[in-house]
């Protein structure tokens, strides 16, 4: 059964799994799903129509499934969806979906959000991510498979971070962010392989070379890390040079959707209100 502290509210319509620990001061609105070994510390607020998955851990001043931060949003039916086992840290803010995306925003499996952290709405984090204290993702934002944020970094609506990559401290994201790679500054520009996390997570060190020679064919030589002519044909060689190498074709896939993207932003042709055209249509 679970075990609510009796100075928590927990609203008629609420589905609480086995083993659920809601500490005090907590509210749980009347849509809300927490599935079993889920905690609450204390003084959470979850509202909206929000699920979590098991065996999350949501720390004190957190509030999950809030109205969006978009004038746009008329309070239509949209929803957060949580997965399992997520540490969620103090005072963390994560705003359910919108019409002008698929209505959801979601949370994977196995991240750890720091304090302060805020996640906007139709944002979608993977699993095994990591958003450090005060990472400030604006709508539609999409962060892969193990990526990390570093503290006090401001993301722009619709970039995408690939998997694996890692953002460094107080950057400003302005357009897409390559897997396996590190990026950093104001604005971030890529700077090198992140070589670290791709050898502590057992990578082949043949793969790991071939990414090396990836970035520095992208990106040695050009101005600040950015792409400076011929970007299309680089990519072109890079297919033909290692044609079955795995990691090379999520980089090169990723690159090509960036460069027929808005500003680097390739999500950012996919919104649904048409603003922007997608080229590659």
């Amino acid at each position: 059964m679970p075990n609510i502290h009796p100075l928590s509210v927990v609203e008629n319509g609420a589905e609480l799994g086995e083993n659920v620990s809601i500490g005090p001061f907590c509210h749980v609105g009347p849509d809300v799903v927490i599935g079993p070994g889920s905690e609450l510390i204390s003084h959470v607020t979850i509202t909206g129509r929000t699920t979590l998955g098991n065996g999350n851990i949501v720390w004190p001043q957190a509030v999950l499934g809030g109205d969006p931060q978009d004038l746009k949003f008329q309070g239509e039916d949209s929803r957060l969806v949580i997965g399992d086992h997520n540490h969620i840290r103090e005072s963390v803010t994560i705003h359910k979906g919108t019409n002008n995306d698929e209505g959801v925003t979601r949370i994977g499996d196995k991240n750890l959000l720091m304090a302060t952290a805020h996640i906007g709405h139709d944002c979608k984090i993977d699993s095994n991510c990591i958003l450090a204290n005060s990472v400030a993702l604006a709508g539609h934002v999409h962060i892969e498979d193990y990526a990390s944020v570093a503290g006090l970094v401001g993301v722009h609506h619709f970039v995408t971070i690939g998997k694996y990559a890692y953002v460094g401290g107080a950057s400003r994201l302005t357009s897409d962010v390559p897997p396996f790679m590190l990026v950093e500054g104001s604005p971030a520009r890529v700077r090198r392989t992140n070589t670290v996390l791709l050898k502590r997570l057992n990578f082949p060190d043949e793969q790991v070379e071939q990414l090396k020679v990836a970035y520095k064919m992208l990106y040695r030589g050009s101005r600040n890390g950015q792409f400076v002519g011929h970007t299309a044909e680089i990519l072109g060689e890079l297919e033909q040079r290692f044609p079955d190498d795995e990691l090379i074709g999520d980089l090169i896939t990723s690159l090509r959707h960036s460069l027929a993207g808005v500003h680097g932003r390739y999500r950012e042709t996919l919104r649904q209100d048409k603003v922007f055209s997608n080229p590659a249509k």
